[in-house]
């Protein structure tokens, strides 16, 4: 008999762990275990999310006749670790073996490597073949490259699928649409809202047992309403692709107070959690566009986040690990501030970010990288302490992606190895692409005033800490000009 272990992102059918299983000798382990759920404190969407998904997924191998050991969170023999149900399990069980696939978080893995000497019995440690670029394969893309940029990995990928592609060509004559995807929202344009998915009696179950034990997290239970299955992660995609994703290729950067998921998809946290299958999403979005349904602006934009962003992400995050988590290359030391936990700032657009993600663990990525991100990066705050935040708040968030897109894309921490400039912005930027600045406390034309936008004042107090560093940086010259040509009633004390 062997003993596979499932982890509670690993919610695929099609999972290594699960290849060649025996239905009638071996077992298949899942376990609900306290020390994932408080590693960081995640918001209790994230939690019920993920308990909920394994229960669904536990309950469909059952119905294929899988044998199976499911612990649940509050059965009181749980040892609430996954080490301690591992060896409980081995202990009982005696099997020959274990089988598991390679985990997406780099302190799983250190604990996987130490299961064969933990529990006595051989362990293999099979890839993980959920997404389109292995770690060989990017590292092969890497090796020798004095910099690692997304748009040349995009288009390797692009080549190495096909997706989007007219023979040997980019469909439409361009690999990248982004200039494309800036616009803000007009007033007259209404999001459509995306299709929800009301708890079952499974589901309800778990929320119960997670209001109890959680209640002291960040975030509220009560608009829970995410996918937890294959079935509604599917139907969630498609309702994305009728109705929302024509409008995404124009309006996926635009803010609007009280629209917190626009023209989003909402697919990253069933995606990550294995529910979903990212070749099928690209696929499906480009026949959408091959047969007229959506603009190419629009099915570029969102296959550009998964064949490009998620799969690039990923291969930076196991390239650099562990020295990559430690990475402060800008010595930011502040503390992040109260507001980020409690939302109560009277900058609107932090306001409307932060509260949206304590209601629903979702904000989308220009609310992440330009908003809470931007703050962040301006302030000088801690990347250990912004990235405890992002992984801790966020129904999507693992530290393989969370972990490159916070140090590396928002603070810069990584000193450009995810991105070639920081995404420093001012209040002007936000005015640009939302309506948050209208109704704000703060005025967002004024830098040094009593109401000045701190966005303005901290931008251009973050240009003159690092002006000698940016002045080298040929995307980042020109705002190190302009501050040294202010004048200085202009620039804040």
């Amino acid at each position: 008999m062997i003993l596979r272990v499932i982890l509670g992102d690993q919610l695929s059918t099609n999972i290594a762990a699960l290849a060649r299983l025996d239905v009638s000798r071996d077992v298949v382990l899942m376990a609900e275990v306290m020390g994932e759920c408080t590693y960081v404190p995640h918001h209790p969407q994230k939690i019920a999310l993920v308990i909920s998904a394994m229960r669904h997924f536990a309950a469909a191998l059952q119905v294929r006749g899988v044998r199976l050991r499911y612990i649940k969170l509050d059965d009181p023999l749980n040892t609430q670790t996954l080490d301690g149900e591992l060896l409980r399990a081995v202990q009982e069980l005696r099997p020959e073996a274990v089988v598991t696939t390679a985990p997406g978080e780099w302190r799983v893995l250190q604990a996987m490597q130490g299961w064969e000497a933990l529990t006595g019995v051989a362990v293999e440690i099979r890839d993980d073949q959920r997404f389109l670029a292995s770690q060989v394969f990017f590292q092969d893309w890497a090796a020798g490259k004095s910099s690692l940029r997304m748009e040349y990995f995009y288009r390797k990928m692009r080549q190495a699928t096909g997706i989007l592609m007219d023979g040997a060509e980019p469909a439409g004559g361009n690999w990248n649409y982004d200039s494309e995807n800036r616009k803000k929202l007009p007033k007259n344009v209404k999001p459509p809202r995306p299709k929800r998915f009301p708890p079952d009696a499974m589901t309800q179950e778990v929320l119960a047992l997670v209001g109890d034990k959680f209640a002291h997290h960040y975030g509220s239970l009560a608009a829970f309403d995410y996918p937890v299955t294959s079935h509604e992660a599917l139907a969630g995609f498609e309702d994305f692709i009728e109705h929302r994703l024509s409008g995404f290729g124009d309006w996926q950067d635009a803010m609007a107070a009280g629209e917190p998921t626009m023209f989003h998809s909402l697919v990253s946290a069933p995606l990550n959690l294995g529910l979903l299958d990212p070749l099928a999403l690209c696929q499906e979005t480009e026949t959408a566009f091959r047969a007229g349904r959506v603009p190419l602006n629009a099915a570029e934009g969102f296959i550009r986040q998964i064949l490009g962003w998620r799969e690039f992400v990923r291969g930076i995050y196991w390239l650099r690990m562990p020295h990559y988590a430690s990475l402060n290359s800008l010595k930011a030391t502040a503390p992040l501030p109260d507001f980020y936990w409690t939302g109560a700032t009277k900058m609107r657009c932090m306001s409307e970010a932060i509260n949206q993600t304590m209601r629903y663990a979702y904000a989308h990525h220009i609310q992440r990288l330009m908003i809470t991100g931007n703050f962040a990066l301006l302030a000088g705050l801690h990347p250990d302490g912004v990235d405890e935040w992002y992984l801790a708040v966020y129904a999507d968030a693992y530290e393989w992606v969370e972990l490159p897109n916070t140090r590396g894309m928002a603070l810069h921490a990584d000193g450009g190895i995810v991105g070639s400039k920081p995404y420093a912005a001012s209040g002007a930027y936000i005015n640009k692409m939302s309506n948050y600045c209208g109704s704000c406390h703060y005025d967002v034309n004024d830098a040094t005033g009593a109401h000045g936008c701190p966005f303005n004042a901290l931008y251009w107090d973050f240009i003159g800490r690092h002006a000698e560093r940016f002045a080298q940086n040929p995307r980042m010259a020109m705002p190190v000009r302009s501050l040294a040509n202010m004048a200085p009633n202009k620039v804040s004390g």
